[in-house]
């Protein structure tokens, strides 16, 4: 029965190609989009290498300051509110500092490489889970000590030294200072905003003065709580330690404001949406995730509408046959499970034809070179989700104009009515 009812359901799709084609391209496109959308979210904020341990993760990034006359001032920490406030507390099992990066020239012969440079402690190797494909990380020792080493990116050690392998022990000048290869790391995608560079050295090795006391700079502090249930016990100390930093403008300055985040809300939600909530101690994560869910699902209902329209037609179409049916003896849930059976095999086929665009679209934006060091992948659960969702939409469609013409007496039906 079911092998007869997809046998109908292809020569049915076949007999209007045209709506058929609309009706794969509405749900194909969906899913394309869709997947390429959470594939490139997951990229940036899931929890992949070095960031693996996401989940009980917090970022200190950004300090905010109000000041009396109501104007504001976001900038990034200084090393010394971060080496003295943060560095020191004592719930999370540890915290790691390091600079932004920035594109630094180097030159090969004639060549010039822009590299982005990071500056960073010993810590940020153990917090973050660096794939070394040869040597080793830096440590205290080198730190406290301002050794020039350095540790390089796999493609780095490629375009500088035309091989990555042997360049252990190997100079590579950056800025004009020379720094000793110490390890060589797996590239870290370019969209990693906290872990990516293309090089690292030591934070002793900068030009800041890390002595200067100051609230802003270029810092930020990656705080690694001993298990996820402990992260808003870190959370609290890092608030009462907050607490204590000093205003440097008092007459000026109202208050500051310096929390530790999760990812998406250190790097984004929260700055996003200050200016909206007025609220210093909303992370913008339920604004985001509130506006994210509604665009999600306003888009999957355009192919759900879609499929609402060519469904009504289309049985209306088959009133004929319908008829014939019933008259030959045909329930109303037989013809029911017809056209169920029909809309579950097209939005399989609209799901199948999604998952490959998308696909192809992830592999030519990864090989495109737009963003650095991509490697998108499809997110199977999504995929599963949004392709049940589109299911549903087309067969609560489907069901009404199904069940409507299946209670037509025959003659009704033979006449071509559907009152």
């Amino acid at each position: 029965m079911l092998l007869s009812y997809l046998k109908l359901a292809w020569k049915v799709l076949l007999r209007r190609k045209f709506f058929t084609f609309i009706s794969l391209f509405g749900i194909s496109f969906t899913l394309m989009v869709l997947l390429i959308v959470v594939a490139m979210f997951d990229h940036t904020f899931g929890a992949h290498a070095p960031e693996t341990n996401l989940d009980r993760m917090l970022f200190a990034q950004f300090v905010h300051v109000k000041f009396k006359d109501e104007g504001n001032m976001n900038t990034p920490p200084s090393y010394y509110v971060l080496n003295k406030y943060v560095r020191t507390l004592r719930t999370p099992e540890s915290v790691a500092i390091a600079s932004n990066f920035h594109a630094t020239p180097s030159y090969v012969g004639n060549r010039k490489l822009d590299l982005d440079l990071r500056y960073t402690d010993a810590a940020f190797w153990k917090v973050l889970d660096f794939k070394f494909l040869q040597g080793k990380a830096f440590g205290d020792t080198e730190v406290k000590g301002a050794a020039r080493v350095a540790v390089i990116n796999q493609s780095t050690a490629r375009q500088y030294f035309g091989t990555d392998q042997g360049v252990i022990g190997r100079t590579i000048e950056i800025n004009q200072i020379g720094y000793r290869v110490q390890g060589v790391v797996e590239d870290v995608p370019a969209m990693r905003f906290i872990s990516y560079a293309d090089v690292w050295v030591p934070v002793t090795t900068g030009p800041d003065d890390l002595q200067r006391v100051g609230l802003s700079g270029d810092y930020l502090a990656i705080i690694t709580a001993k298990s996820v249930a402990d992260l808003p016990n870190v959370q609290a100390e890092f608030q009462r330690v907050v607490r204590n930093i000093p205003l440097p403008d008092p007459k000026n300055m109202k208050r500051l404001n310096f929390f530790a985040d999760p990812l998406l809300a250190a790097i984004f939600t929260r700055q996003a949406f200050r200016q909206f909530t007025n609220d210093p101690e909303n992370d913008g994560l339920a604004i985001f995730y509130s506006i994210v869910g509604g665009i999600a699902l306003l888009f999957m209902l355009l192919p759900a509408l879609n499929l609402v329209n060519i469904n009504v037609s289309r049985i209306m179409e088959r009133s004929s046959e319908i008829g014939v049916r019933k008259a030959f003896g045909a329930t109303g849930g037989t013809l029911v499970g017809q056209f169920l059976v029909e809309n579950i095999f097209l939005t399989t086929l609209g799901g199948i034809a999604g998952l490959g665009l998308a696909y192809v679209a992830l592999q030519l934006i990864g090989g495109s070179d737009l963003l650095a060091y991509a490697h998108f992948e499809l997110n199977w659960r999504i995929f599963g989700w949004a392709l049940l969702v589109t299911l549903i939409f087309g067969v609560v469609s489907g069901v009404y104009p199904a069940f409507k013409m299946s209670r037509l007496q025959p003659v009704q039906a033979l006449k071509g009515s559907d009152k």
